[in-house]
Protein backbone atom coordinates (compact mmCIF):
# COMPACT_ATOMS: atom_id res chain seq x y z
CA UNK A 1 0.00 0.00 0.00
CA UNK A 2 2.43 2.30 0.80
CA UNK A 3 4.41 1.85 -2.25
CA UNK A 4 1.32 2.68 -4.21
CA UNK A 5 1.26 6.40 -2.19
CA UNK A 6 4.54 7.07 -3.22
CA UNK A 7 3.70 6.26 -6.79
CA UNK A 8 1.03 7.86 -7.15
CA UNK A 9 2.57 11.31 -5.51
CA UNK A 10 5.37 11.06 -8.09
CA UNK A 11 2.58 10.76 -10.99
CA UNK A 12 0.65 13.75 -9.67
CA UNK A 13 4.06 15.71 -9.06
CA UNK A 14 4.69 15.41 -13.11
CA UNK A 15 1.88 17.78 -13.98
CA UNK A 16 3.07 20.63 -11.33
CA UNK A 17 7.11 20.38 -13.12
CA UNK A 18 5.41 20.17 -16.34
CA UNK A 19 3.60 23.58 -15.39
CA UNK A 20 6.52 25.37 -13.42
CA UNK A 21 9.13 24.46 -16.62
CA UNK A 22 6.76 26.58 -18.74
CA UNK A 23 6.13 29.44 -16.69
CA UNK A 24 10.44 29.19 -16.36
CA UNK A 25 10.84 28.98 -20.03
CA UNK A 26 7.74 30.93 -21.45
CA UNK A 27 6.92 33.12 -19.30
CA UNK A 28 9.48 34.12 -16.44
CA UNK A 29 11.95 36.74 -16.48
CA UNK A 30 14.23 34.55 -14.45
CA UNK A 31 16.17 32.42 -17.76
CA UNK A 32 16.60 35.19 -20.72
CA UNK A 33 17.67 38.94 -20.99
CA UNK A 34 17.51 40.43 -24.42
CA UNK A 35 20.99 41.26 -25.60
CA UNK A 36 21.52 45.14 -25.68
CA UNK A 37 23.28 44.29 -29.46
CA UNK A 38 19.78 43.84 -30.65
CA UNK A 39 17.75 46.29 -32.72
CA UNK A 40 14.44 47.73 -30.98
CA UNK A 41 11.59 45.82 -32.17
CA UNK A 42 9.54 48.70 -34.73
CA UNK A 43 5.86 49.30 -34.18
CA UNK A 44 3.26 47.81 -36.03
CA UNK A 45 2.07 44.52 -37.12
CA UNK A 46 4.81 41.82 -38.02
CA UNK A 47 4.75 38.54 -40.17
CA UNK A 48 6.61 35.79 -38.72
CA UNK A 49 7.03 32.04 -40.34
CA UNK A 50 7.11 29.35 -37.97
CA UNK A 51 8.37 25.86 -38.88
CA UNK A 52 8.79 24.05 -35.42
CA UNK A 53 6.68 24.18 -31.75
CA UNK A 54 4.80 27.26 -32.89
CA UNK A 55 2.79 25.29 -35.16
CA UNK A 56 1.02 23.66 -32.76
CA UNK A 57 -1.97 26.20 -31.09
CA UNK A 58 -1.75 25.44 -27.79
CA UNK A 59 2.14 26.48 -28.02
CA UNK A 60 1.28 29.72 -29.27
CA UNK A 61 -1.34 30.48 -26.75
CA UNK A 62 1.16 30.34 -23.57
CA UNK A 63 3.91 32.16 -25.51
CA UNK A 64 2.31 35.31 -26.67
CA UNK A 65 -1.48 34.55 -25.30
CA UNK A 66 -3.52 33.72 -28.63
CA UNK A 67 -3.62 31.38 -31.30
CA UNK A 68 -4.14 33.22 -34.18
CA UNK A 69 -5.37 32.22 -37.38
CA UNK A 70 -2.23 31.52 -39.37
CA UNK A 71 -1.88 30.14 -42.85
CA UNK A 72 0.10 27.49 -44.13
CA UNK A 73 3.28 28.91 -46.12
CA UNK A 74 6.65 27.34 -47.68
CA UNK A 75 9.75 28.96 -47.26
CA UNK A 76 12.05 27.90 -50.66
CA UNK A 77 15.53 26.55 -50.64
CA UNK A 78 15.84 25.85 -46.57
CA UNK A 79 15.65 21.85 -45.35
CA UNK A 80 14.38 21.42 -41.54
CA UNK A 81 16.81 19.62 -39.02
CA UNK A 82 15.08 19.46 -36.22
CA UNK A 83 13.75 22.28 -34.89
CA UNK A 84 16.86 23.95 -36.91
CA UNK A 85 16.86 25.25 -40.66
CA UNK A 86 19.47 24.69 -43.17
CA UNK A 87 19.82 26.42 -46.78
CA UNK A 88 19.70 23.45 -49.36
CA UNK A 89 18.80 24.60 -52.70
CA UNK A 90 15.81 23.13 -54.22
CA UNK A 91 14.38 21.84 -50.79
CA UNK A 92 11.40 24.24 -49.11
CA UNK A 93 9.97 23.82 -45.73
CA UNK A 94 6.58 23.99 -44.90
CA UNK A 95 5.13 26.35 -41.73
CA UNK A 96 2.63 29.00 -40.81
CA UNK A 97 2.71 32.59 -41.17
CA UNK A 98 1.64 34.48 -38.31
CA UNK A 99 0.35 38.34 -37.67
CA UNK A 100 1.60 39.52 -34.66
CA UNK A 101 2.28 43.03 -32.72
CA UNK A 102 5.62 43.96 -31.64
CA UNK A 103 4.77 42.91 -27.76
CA UNK A 104 3.61 39.63 -29.23
CA UNK A 105 6.76 39.49 -30.99
CA UNK A 106 9.31 40.33 -28.41
CA UNK A 107 7.28 37.18 -26.55
CA UNK A 108 8.38 35.22 -29.28
CA UNK A 109 11.59 36.51 -29.06
CA UNK A 110 11.86 35.56 -25.69
CA UNK A 111 10.55 31.97 -26.26
CA UNK A 112 13.12 31.82 -29.23
CA UNK A 113 15.89 33.12 -27.20
CA UNK A 114 16.98 35.54 -29.68
CA UNK A 115 20.25 36.49 -29.66
CA UNK A 116 21.52 33.23 -27.40
CA UNK A 117 19.83 30.70 -29.68
CA UNK A 118 18.45 31.65 -32.43
CA UNK A 119 18.41 35.51 -34.56
CA UNK A 120 15.66 36.71 -36.36
CA UNK A 121 16.06 37.09 -40.02
CA UNK A 122 13.58 38.67 -43.12
CA UNK A 123 13.43 35.97 -45.80
CA UNK A 124 10.97 35.49 -48.88
CA UNK A 125 8.47 33.02 -48.81
CA UNK A 126 7.27 30.76 -51.94
CA UNK A 127 4.52 33.32 -52.23
CA UNK A 128 6.72 36.54 -52.25
CA UNK A 129 5.60 37.55 -48.59
CA UNK A 130 8.56 38.55 -46.22
CA UNK A 131 8.73 37.19 -42.71
CA UNK A 132 10.60 36.90 -40.00
CA UNK A 133 12.37 33.50 -39.68
CA UNK A 134 14.08 32.08 -36.51
CA UNK A 135 17.36 30.62 -37.43
CA UNK A 136 19.78 28.72 -35.13
CA UNK A 137 22.94 30.45 -34.40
Amino acid sequence: MRRWRYLLAAIAGVPVCIALYLWLTLLSPFLYERPDSLDAIEPGTHQVFVYGTLQYAPVRWLVYGRSGNPETVYLENFRRDGLDLEPVSGSRVEGLLLTVDEKELAKLDRYERLGIRYERQRLTLSDGSRAWVYIRR
